[in-house]
């Protein structure tokens, strides 16, 4: 039987009860709803404030991140007062002082084959509001075995896509992408930049799809991937068919559990900025600076984008991106000793894979990037 609505809650949402496709029984179906949203971040902040707004019920919020200054420019839910502390503690209290009448749970955890089907199986729906592709391939897949909408978007610069991924009615994530990209194809937001206001308009198209699934009403986009392109506000539509192949939600299907999704997609399983190439491969500003004075011969390797050179800079570096390094590998000796660093030591990381496997030895990677020589070295130098 759905729950009813008090008075205070039928004014709080007579502009829904209006519509005769949601009224009264729709409000009361949204109250009894649940939906959990991994991520609180870019998309995880309009997400999660419509769905509070327009009374689901319970609501649970998967992050185990806090906030950070340079999160401010697109994850609304967040604020300066709230720098530092959780995610999930922010975005609850925000969401419960929008909407003091639901209920917030909250799960300052990463969300890993090893607890995402206790965490998920008590929703109605999921919404993927993640950065990253581990966790991508795990949701859509905690989606299929317990017999969930996935409700996915993603977004990059000015681009985003939306989904809604159901293998009860139509194709899955894995249906569309077998197989994710080879790492360090595809850059994330950390690496590549979003503009600010795109989350906003892709998280509230999630939003919309979560409500119209959870009400039964309009056509859900199962089986249509939405592409978004926001320099000349184009929406384009693609039909997705299911794949009879599919390994988790074909017939003939062999993968019946969650699997190791960092092994799988041969990248971790988060979204933050600090890479590192590993033990013995990694060198920090304090030990670069004294390397510095001690070998002037040093080669610094900078694998940022050109535009990025404008924002913050190392005196004598070599701008080579790390895009075009494969093609540009004549450009460098590889008997000289070589730092090679980017924003964060992600790209870099990669970069100084790549290096190896061309034979170049005496290479070491920039832990943290530009950015922590910035915080522990040059201070003068700004953070990004």
């Amino acid at each position: 039987m759905l729950p009813e609505l008090n008075h205070e809650e039928i004014l709080r949402y007579s502009r829904h009860l209006l519509i005769p496709e949601v009224g009264l029984e729709g409000q009361r179906k949204l109250k009894n709803s649940s939906a959990l949203i991994v991520g609180t971040g870019g998309l995880g902040s309009p997400v999660s404030l419509y769905l509070a707004a327009a009374g689901v019920g319970r609501i649970g919020l998967v992050d185990y991140d806090t906030v950070d200054s340079s999160n401010l420019q697109r994850q609304i839910i967040h604020g300066t007062s709230t720098i530092g502390k959780l995610k999930v503690e922010s975005a609850k209290a925000k969401l419960l002082d929008l909407n003091p009448d639901i209920q917030v749970d909250t799960y300052n955890e990463p969300y890993t084959s090893a607890n995402a089907m206790r965490i998920a199986k008590d929703y109605d729906i999921i919404l993927d509001g993640t950065d990253n592709f581990p966790t991508r391939y795990l949701t859509n897949d905690v989606a299929v075995f317990l017999g969930k909408p996935n409700v996915y978007a993603s977004i990059f610069r000015f681009d985003g896509q939306v989904s809604v991924f159901y293998a009860k009615e139509g194709p899955c994530y894995r249906c569309l992408f077998p197989e994710p990209p080879p790492p360090g194809l595809v850059p994330s937001c950390a690496e590549g930049g979003v503009l600010g206001v795109l989350p906003g308009t892709i998280g509230t198209l999630q939003a919309t799809e979560a409500l119209k699934v959870l009400l039964g009403i309009g056509d859900p986009m199962i089986g249509r991937l939405l592409l978004y392109n926001a320099l000349d506000m184009s929406f384009d539509f693609v039909k997705l068919k299911k794949n009879p192949k599919c390994r988790v939600c074909g017939p003939n299907a062999d993968i019946k559990e969650l699997i190791d999704y960092e092994e799988f997609c041969g990248v971790p399983g988060h979204d933050h900025e600090e890479g590192s190439a590993g033990a013995g491969l990694d060198i920090t500003s304090v030990e670069l600076k004294d390397r510095i004075s001690l070998t002037p011969s040093l080669i610094l390797l900078d694998v940022r984008e050109p535009h990025e050179l404008e924002i913050s800079a190392l005196p004598n570096a070599v701008n080579i991106p790390l895009g075009q390094l494969a093609g540009r590998l004549t450009e460098l000796n590889s008997a000289d000793d070589m730092v090679v660093f980017c924003k964060g030591g992600t790209r870099s990381a990669r970069a100084l894979e790549l290096l190896a496997s061309a034979g170049f030895k005496k290479v070491k990677n920039l832990k943290g990037g530009i950015n922590s020589w910035a915080k522990e070295v040059d201070t003068r130098l700004p953070i990004y």
